[in-house]
């Protein structure tokens, strides 16, 4: 009795935090309701036998996914009156599309044949012996091996794609350089002031670190840049007029 009514509970409160997500105005109510969801097919995950599964759904979409969905859009300023301007024109295709998409579901629902011996095997999800946590490591690291390191693949390719499609290394950008940071003296970088009491700092004679750091970078910080003339960092040993 027990294992039923939460089982009704979970899913009904799961279907309404998954309605909430897609309805919600506030993308950040969104984000909340998309955590309550997870929890809740964890839940439905303990109910069935998959502990190792709950765990992971709360461990690494709640605890990494949401949250870090839910930071993200705190902390971007969006104008939600103005993405939400334009809905009235896009209208039309989300009809068009919901109304697809629920055809294709109402099609798998009506041909959805229950085979005789899914209920014995319902009662059955890990072997006898074995615990759930086992049996889905022997049979994703055994049966379906090619599969899982394919998933990985595709994984790694995703993530060698968006480095390669957000990294700009400008050639007028300063980067660190280790060898010219340890050969600074604290005079290049730090000067003592005496401030009289309760006078404070005007913000005109606030000064700035020198500049210890090359402007551009050049492929060889040891070598001669590809301008003909010395490195950048030498610039402040040199005589004027060099």
């Amino acid at each position: 009795m027990a294992p039923t009514f939460f089982f009704y509970l979970f899913s009904v409160v799961l279907v309404l935090c998954a309605a909430m997500v897609v309805s919600s105005r506030n993308p950040v109510h969104s984000v909340l309701f998309l955590i309550g969801a997870f929890f809740n097919a964890a839940g439905l995950f303990l109910i069935a036998g998959a502990e190792f599964l709950a765990f992971i759904l709360v461990i690494v979409y709640v605890g990494a996914v949401a949250v870090l969905f839910l930071f993200v859009v705190m902390m971007l300023d969006v104008d939600f009156e103005q993405l939400r301007s334009g809905l009235q024109r896009y209208l039309p295709v989300g009809i068009a599309v919901g109304v697809l998409l629920l055809a294709e579901l109402v099609s798998v629902l009506v041909g959805w044949h229950v085979h005789p011996a899914a209920t014995a095997v319902r009662f059955a999800p890990a072997p006898a012996g074995v615990s759930n946590t086992v049996a889905l490591g022997e049979l994703v690291y055994t049966k379906y091996i090619l599969l899982f390191q394919a998933a990985g693949l595709v994984l790694l390719v995703a993530m060698i794609g968006a480095i390669v499609l957000t990294l700009r290394d400008r050639r007028s950008s300063r980067h660190q350089r280790i060898a010219v940071q340890n050969a600074r003296v604290p005079g290049e970088t730090v000067e003592l002031r005496t401030m009289a009491l309760g006078g404070g700092v005007p913000v005109a004679d606030i000064l700035r670190p020198r500049l210890t750091q090359p402007d551009a970078i050049d492929d060889d910080p040891l070598e001669p840049t590809h301008h003909g003339g010395h490195h950048p960092a030498d610039a402040h040993h040199a005589p004027e007029g060099r």
